[in-house]
């Protein structure tokens, strides 16, 4: 009957065919309410609705099926027609809109719609509302008023958000004229700021999506929505889409990868697959298409089956039919819920596979017909087809040669759909390549084909490179796979992931017990070995790795860049730098472009224009400077590669001219290019260039002299959009008032920006980015008209041009009009986050636009903000033409009284600027002369702060000047205004800060010069006259008169040197004096005003009261800060803190300084008891030391300590009494598991806990101790602030090591399960504490500071928490392997090596050679050159996406470094392979183990010499550039940021290292231990025979031995940054060096 009607030529024929189906109905009655039979007539007769002459019917067909849902109410009814209600309600609405050409409908055709549209909304049955209200709001057309206010009632709960996010899931099956006005009103409440909401709840919404400024959800509607912006005739819908993106904006714009939120998960292959127990995993290909597959392949299906064409549903019906009769389709239709089941197993009668033979038999036949030959290159040519007619007959012809019955059903499909086509390409070739009976040739064929088909330059249908280099991905996946597959390690405890990643289309979850999942034959297994490449595909790798350059997919790029390398040089390293003159040229510009160096690269390029033309290099990477990373898209058939070649440096010039300023310059070199006719004529981008200069420089009469004749861009993925040209257009036409043609030029833009954002690669993260920023730009320009011309307020949502309009006079707006710009501006600066690529187009558009808005007190205020911005992006240049043109602005405004403030700032700026610039002395003078010669107002604090930290710093003052004249002055100015403006506050802090920070410098240098030896050698000398000086005064008593004269005068010369010695040393002392109690006031008011400075300033004042306990005047400063200060500032020192409670030297009595420490403690206990008083009980129990430990010696017992601990607990008891019980219950706990005696047999076991252990009941009181939670200023830990603990998992595991530390749940009240170490042993867990807080720290600095924040640098760290000296609990790090495991098995005889290195010696082997031979440097060698790194299979194995591979590489190189560099300064050692492990998930290393610190690693009885471990695996696993670039970089910035925090790091170090509890010295046994050179029962014999413990000189020797490093002295001579990091890696890496290694270490692993 479907056929008949859609045969039906004239309406009139068809009105008669749909007769015989409303009979069917009336026939069948309550049967067609049967989901899936109503489903098909509601789309076959909702087609016909919108044909007018047929109306009538439809509309009572329709009626008939209500009536029949009527009859026989069920739950399964109201779910069919509740799924059909978005598209019948959308068919009628679109029958009742007024079309283009007819405005008005007239009432009687449409009062039959109406009646049906009030039969499913109004009349219905209130079961329906919940569908009703996610239908689309009802246009605003008199017709649907009754209608339109019954929905607006039951949606006033319904947020436009929401409505929103239910859209954009149902927008890809809604018809397009619907999508659009649905779209149209989404669009007028996004202008009307109702569903993003500016900046709204930014912050947490940047930390839920790691650096997404928008809800999550928003972000992925807004991207959901481009998908459909690719359609032929979307244009409509991408002018509006374009807002949509333009106000959700950019995602980290320093992250190398395009990530929307929770985007990883969504990704099939991201997911490691949990190999349970299994040892041994079959990797099934055989079955060919998987599970997860076949679901998205029966989904697409489902659709189809609803698609206007008959044959196409009959099509699908037949596929369906045919694969619901096999056994896997079967199985699938069982993963849909039961209303979708009911709309597909409708095809199927259960497993049939006779029927499937028929199919297949039938399909066979017809194939052979009109099969193209895989031989004949017009199927695989792409030149002048588009994407479907290219990939349908493609994907069509391979089926034939596959025999997955599944693929094979889907052949007749796949001619017709290329979304099919495209989904099943990847693995019909995957079956091809896993055949074994097909001949070798169709490889070579397939392979050549390719190759000189698709891989080629001349290819512009760009997603057929990309579709490919997705289907060769999925090839490397099954050889992957089955590598890593081949010997599973056993799942280890712990680890959330166990083994490898499942590479899920292809790996059968391991559960299934069906027959054709079982494969236990090795035979049957797909076996990817006897590949001749990683790729099946037979493929030159240097040439996919171009073709994916031209498609804009760099890391697929880079990977097969890494493929090539290792094919051709057999190890993973790129061949000898090149070093050839035009080599160096073009490889220095693309440095100096990406590092934002402009004046350098504008050098360059003179110097490749210079030379002479066609000498250009070859252009094969040179893509990468073109325009950043954009990729390249001329169309290679109109231009030669060498007239690209020879243009490229003229357009360098340009764009460095630009990027530096050159404004005049510029434009006369433009000119000169364009007066060489010919050379530049029909260059799009070099038109482009010229259109930018143009509208930067404000010049509106600009016009080309040449027009492009006929530029070929009719391709439809060619990414050289105009834009600049339209820009041009559109902002001469805001100046003007040209309305058509500012709309017109102003769609047409963002039409193409959303077409190019659409067709470009995910991978190419800045030209996305740069379109975003494009698109921003075009909105704002948008809201400008508005703001200029005043319109009606449809016009900015219309996307039709509307007719010509030239306005009469434009409006001057306001500040307030302004504020809605002003605000969005603000938001796009802060996202940008410094990014100058995508800033400094938007602040050189905003200039250029607020200009022509003749604001100029905004323009004012922006030139001012730039020129910081830029300033602080290190763009000197532009930021110093800003502050010119800023000067001229306000000279010109000549309100000199009124602007003089404003005068004032743009002055400070320019002082600022020079100072950035290296110029010194200058900018000190200026800063000098604005504080005498402006009306400073509220800017004096600032302007003499700035002088005296300037002076300070350059020391070109003596220190009273740069104090009373400057810093003191500049508190004084500050403390005038007393508001408490946050602005206000932060500035007094500031002040306070830097006056303290100096008089603390002071007074350090003049305590260095009172305890300096030459110091103590003029006091010895001082005692030697005073002495002297007696004895004259006796000897002139007894003296003759002629004497007398002579002694007196001796006497007097030396009473005057001593009375000036005695001076001198009163008033040093007194300076000193004075400059610590300003410096101890300062850093008190610091801490007391605002919070900017805490961390260094809590560390150095509690580094001052430590060192000076014994003078009043600081214990005086003590009190008070300990009263004013608020607590919680102290708490990240607070064990330090705790630890010197109840030292006897300090003395005793009311003012001592124990008592202010006692005090400071008991403040921190009683307002953040869950920060402290853990601590307290670890120092309450420092005696507890577990009778059987072997040496009770290696443990500081302090029994001061341990009663002033008690005593305090005791004053607490009265404030915090049950959290306290609570917190002694379960540290009881904690330490009777952690001392658990276990059997050696128990090891790797899982045992059950004793009752005593198992039996605590929940305490609602005490945190889970491992959990992290912020400390709460206002001290109030309410319930549900922190996850509190609710008991331990029945049984623990038993981990490997001489302590057999035990891995245990805790179960928190949040519902999560938190993994735990209980470890006891000689090793003490508070040297680990100390070294996680030190990490801690570092990464404050490395977070602070701009360079290592956007490379996401810094330490992971993980909870310690000590309760006796030999006890405590470490936090478990979730999802991670030891690298050694990873690399050589947890039995040292297999892992990635055993898999990979083939033929090379075993761990084992290679230890035994290096333990047995004389000669260490020729063994090491040997085992070198027997034994391959293989790291880098880590990231290929486990990241299966090439953008997830280079992102987590890049994330495990930036971890090492970083960890190396910190790991160093604080001398850590003991890096064995298994002391650092890996995050299986973000590939960030963990240092585990920190007990051996501060270079007690060279005591070791084989020394550890070498900085840290940097060995070969290291190195492998950073890819094909191995130490140098990321590495090398990421070092250089880390260890710069802790020698410019030289000062605090030291602070903090001293104040760890006096810590009476830490003992640095390695003790003989402990240094035994850590080498295992003896038997365990011979150590047990081995008493410690150490004597009482002196801590001092060891303390002193660390300290020094780090601020040597901080200080930059490698080996007694000074480096710099870059020279300290190259003798760093050196010695790391020297073979010499790890050669001597103890062979446990294992140096060549």
């Amino acid at each position: 009957m479907h056929y008949r009607i859609t045969a039906a030529v004239h309406h009139r024929h068809r009105c008669h065919r749909l007769s015989g189906i409303e009979v069917l109905i009336n026939i069948i009655g309550h049967r067609a309410a049967v989901s899936s039979t109503s489903s098909y007539l509601f789309n076959l007769v909702g087609q016909f609705i919108g044909c007018q002459a047929l109306q009538d019917q439809c509309c009572h067909i329709l009626s008939t099926l209500l009536e029949a849902f009527k009859s026989k109410p069920t739950k399964d009814n109201t779910f069919v027609l509740g799924e059909q209600l978005q598209f019948l309600v959308s068919k009628l609405v679109a029958c009742c809109l007024p079309s283009e050409t007819d405005r008005e409908l007239s009432d009687v055709q449409s009062s039959r719609v109406l009646s049906l549209l009030h039969q499913l909304t109004v009349d219905s049955d209130p079961s329906l509302y919940d569908y009703i209200r996610e239908l689309d709001p009802f246009p605003e057309i008199g017709c649907f008023d009754g209608i339109r206010r019954f929905h607006q009632e039951l949606c006033e709960a319904y947020s436009p958000r929401d409505h929103f996010l239910k859209f954009v899931k149902r927008s890809c099956y809604l018809p397009q004229r619907v999508l659009l006005w649905s779209l149209q009103t989404l669009h007028k409440r996004l202008l009307m700021g109702e569903i993003i909401r500016p900046e709204n709840n930014a912050e947490d919404a940047a930390r839920e999506s790691k650096y997404w400024h928008c809800e999550p959800e928003i972000v992925s509607a807004v991207w959901k929505l481009v998908g459909i912006c690719g359609l032929n005739d979307a244009n409509s819908i991408r002018a509006l889409v374009s807002d949509f993106i333009s106000r959700v904006g950019i995602g980290d714009p320093h992250c190398a990868v395009f990530h929307l939120p929770g985007d990883s998960s969504q990704r099939p292959f991201s997911r490691p697959l949990n190999l349970g127990n299994a040892t041994e995993v079959s990797f099934c290909t055989d079955t060919g298409i998987s599970e997860e597959l076949l679901i998205g392949l029966i989904s697409l299906l489902k659709k189809y089956l609803l698609d206007d064409s008959v044959k196409i549903i009959d099509m699908t019906s037949q596929a369906l039919r045919g694969i619901l009769s096999t056994e896997r389709g079967q199985r699938a239709l069982l993963s849909f819920d039961s209303y979708e089941r009911s709309l597909i197993a409708v095809h199927s009668k259960g497993i049939n596979m006779g029927l499937v033979e028929k199919f297949l038999m039938d399909l066979e036949r017809k194939s052979k017909a009109e099969t193209i030959s895989l031989e004949k290159s017009s199927l695989w040519k792409t030149h002048k087809k588009t994407y479907e007619m290219w990939i349908c007959p493609l994907v069509y012809s391979l089926i034939g040669y596959s025999n997955d019955t599944i693929l094979r059903l889907c052949q007749d499909i796949v001619l017709l759909k290329a979304e099919v086509a495209e989904l099943v390409l990847p693995n019909v070739l995957v079956n091809l390549a896993g055949r074994k009976d097909l001949s070798v040739g169709l490889c070579k064929l397939i392979s050549s084909q390719v190759q000189e088909n698709i891989f080629i330059e001349s290819n512009d249908l760009m997603k057929s490179i990309q579709v490919m280099l997705d289907a060769l991905n999925e090839l490397r996946l099954c050889h992957v796979m089955e590598r890593a597959l081949s010997s599973v390690p056993l799942k280890r405890e712990g680890s959330k992931y166990g083994g490898p990643p499942s590479y899920s289309s292809k790996s059968r979850s391991l559960c299934e017990k069906s027959k054709d999942s079982k494969v236990t034959s090795r035979a049957m297994v797909m076996s990817t070995s006897l590949w001749e490449k990683v790729y099946w595909i037979s493929i030159d790798y240097l040439v996919v790795a171009k073709s994916a350059i031209h498609c804009g997919s760099y890391f697929t790029s880079v990977m097969y860049v890494e493929h090539w390398c290792e094919e051709h040089f057999n190890s993973l390293t790129l061949g000898s730098p090149d070093f050839s003159q035009l080599e160096m040229l073009t490889s220095q510009i693309i440095t100096f472009e990406h590092e934002g160096n402009w004046s350098k690269a504008l050098e360059c390029y003179d110097l490749q224009v210079r030379s002479a033309p066609g000498v250009q290099r070859d252009g094969c990477l040179s893509n990468f400077s073109l325009e950043h990373s954009q990729p390249t898209f001329q169309n290679s058939y109109t231009k030669s590669e060498d007239e690209i070649r020879q243009k490229k440096p003229y357009k360098g010039l340009i764009r460095s001219l630009q990027q530096v300023g050159c404004t005049h310059v510029l434009d006369f070199y433009c000119q000169g290019l364009t007066s060489q006719k010919g050379q530049f004529q029909n260059d799009t981008e070099f038109t482009e260039l010229q259109y930018e200069a143009a509208w930067r420089a404000g010049n509106w009469d600009f016009s080309l002299l040449y027009m492009e004749a006929n530029s070929p861009t009719s391709r439809q993925d060619v990414k050289n959009n105009h834009f600049n040209e339209n820009l041009h257009s559109c902002l001469g036409a805001l100046l003007e008032g040209d309305s058509n043609e500012f709309h017109s030029k102003l769609i047409n833009s963002k039409q193409d920006l959303v077409l190019s954002v659409f067709h470009a690669s995910k991978e190419s993260t800045e030209y996305l980015y740069s379109s975003i920023v494009k698109l921003q730009i075009l909105d704002h320009i948008g809201m400008a008209w508005d703001l200029r011309w005043v319109s009606s307020p449809c016009e900015k949502i219309k996307s039709c041009p509307v007719e010509r309009k030239i306005f009469s006079e434009p409006i001057i707006p306001t500040m307030d009009q302004l504020a809605w710009l002003n605000m969005d501006w603000s938001c796009i600066l802060k996202r940008a986050q410094l990014h100058m690529n995508f800033l400094e187009p938007f602040i050189a558009f905003r200039r250029v636009l607020l200009q022509i808005l003749s604001c100029e007190d905004c323009t004012v205020q922006h030139l001012l903000e730039s020129a910081s911005t830029l300033r602080k992006g290190a763009r000197f240049s532009l930021a110093a033409a800003a502050l010119h043109e800023f000067k001229f602005i306000t000279a010109g405004m000549g309100r000199q009284h009124a602007t003089s403030s404003i005068c004032c700032l743009g002055r400070l700026e320019e002082a600022k600027l020079l100072r950035a610039q290296g110029q010194h002395e200058m900018a000190i003078n200026l800063a000098r002369y604005i504080s005498h010669h402006y009306q400073l107002n509220g800017e004096a604090s600032n302007v003499y702060r700035l002088v005296g930290k300037w002076l300070a710093e350059s020391r070109s003052s003596n220190s009273r000047t740069i104090l009373e004249q400057y810093l003191k002055r500049a508190v004084e100015f500050s403390e005038i205004n007393s508001s408490t403006d946050k602005k206000v506050m932060a500035r007094q802090c500031k002040t306070h800060f830097h006056l303290a920070h100096y008089t603390d410098a002071l007074f350090r240098s003049y305590e260095e010069r009172l305890t300096s030896n030459e110091w103590q050698a003029a006091m010895r000398l001082r005692k030697h006259k005073t002495i002297e000086l007696e004895a004259l005064t006796k000897q002139l008593k007894s003296s003759t008169k002629g004497q007398k004269t002579d002694y007196t005068v001796k006497i007097q010369e030396l009473q005057k040197q001593l009375a000036m010695d005695k001076e001198e040393a009163i008033k040093l002392q007194d300076d000193r004096d004075n400059f610590l109690t300003l410096a101890l006031e300062g850093y008190k008011r610091c801490l007391v005003i605002g919070d900017k400075y805490d961390v260094r300033v809590v560390f150095r004042l509690v580094s001052l009261w430590f060192s000076l306990s014994s003078r009043q005047n600081v214990i005086d400063g003590m009190r008070s800060t300990v009263d004013e200060v608020q607590s919680y500032k102290f708490i990240p020192l607070v064990y330090q803190i705790a630890s010197r409670m109840g030292s006897s030297k300090d003395g005793q009595g009311p003012h001592s300084f124990q008592c202010a420490l006692v005090s400071l403690v008991k403040k921190m206990a009683i307002d953040h008891p869950y920060h402290t008083i853990f601590q307290l009980l670890a120092l309450a129990n420092g005696d507890r030391v577990k009778d059987k430990q072997r040496s009770r010696n290696s443990f500081v017992v302090d029994i001061d300590k341990k009663l002033a601990a008690e005593n305090l607990l005791d004053e607490l008891s009265s404030r915090h009494g049950a959290i306290l019980t609570q917190m002694k219950q379960m540290v009881e706990i904690y330490i009777k598991l952690a001392e658990l005696e276990t059997k050696r047999e128990d090891t790797s076991k899982r045992i059950p806990l004793p009752r005593e252990i198992r039996s605590l009941r929940q305490l609602e009181l005490v945190p889970v101790v491992t959990a992290t939670f912020p400390v709460d200023r206002s001290c109030q830990y309410h319930e549900g602030s922190f996850p509190h603990f609710k008991g331990l998992a029945d049984s623990v595991m038993v981990m490997n090591g001489i302590n057999a530390p035990k891995v245990v749940e805790c179960l928190g009240s949040d519902g999560h399960k938190y993994r735990q170490l209980a470890k006891s042993g000689n090793d003490d867990l508070r040297q680990d504490a100390v070294m996680e807080q030190f990490f801690g720290l570092v990464n404050t600095f490395l977070q602070n500071h701009r360079d290592t924040w956007k490379r996401r640098l810094g330490v992971r760290t993980y909870k310690v928490v000590p309760f006796t000296p030999s006890a405590g609990v470490l936090e478990w790090v979730n999802g991670t392997i030891p690298l050694g495991e990873y690399l050589i098995g947890s039995l040292r005889n297999g892992g990635a090596h055993g898999r990979y290195g083939i033929g090379d010696w075993s761990f084992l082997q290679c230890r035994e050679h290096m333990t047995n031979e004389k000669d260490k440097r020729a063994a090491f060698q040997k085992v070198c050159e027997n034994f391959r790194p293989v790291m880098h299979y880590f990231f290929l194995e486990r990241f299966l996406q090439p953008a997830d591979w280079f992102e987590k590489r890049l994330a495990y190189t930036r971890s090492v470094a970083a960890s190396s560099m910190v790991g160093y300064i604080v001398g850590l050692g003991d890096r064995h392979s298994m002391n650092i492990i890996i995050d299986q998930a973000t590939a960030e290393v963990v240092h585990i183990d920190l007990g051996v610190a501060f270079e007690q690693g060279l005591m070791l009885k084989t020394p550890e010499r070498v900085p840290f471990r940097l060995t070969r695996d290291i190195i492998d696993g950073m890819g094909v550039s191995g130490v140098e670039g990321i590495f090398r970089r990421c070092c250089e910035e880390t260890l710069s940021v802790m020698r410019t925090n030289k000062e605090a790091l030291l602070t903090i170090v001293e104040v760890f290292i006096h810590d009476p509890l830490y003992k640095w010295a390695l003790s003989p046994l402990k240094a035994l231990q850590r080498q295992k050179e003896t038997d365990e029962d011979l150590v047990s014999n081995f008493e410690d025979s150490q004597d009482e413990y002196e801590g001092n000189k060891d303390a002193a020797r660390a300290l020094m031995r780090v601020k040597q490093k901080l200080d930059g002295y490698e080996e007694g001579e000074m480096r710099s940054v870059h020279g300290q990091v190259q003798q760093l890696i050196q010695d790391a890496i020297d073979p010499e060096r790890l050669c001597q290694l103890f062979p446990g270490w294992g140096a060549w692993l």
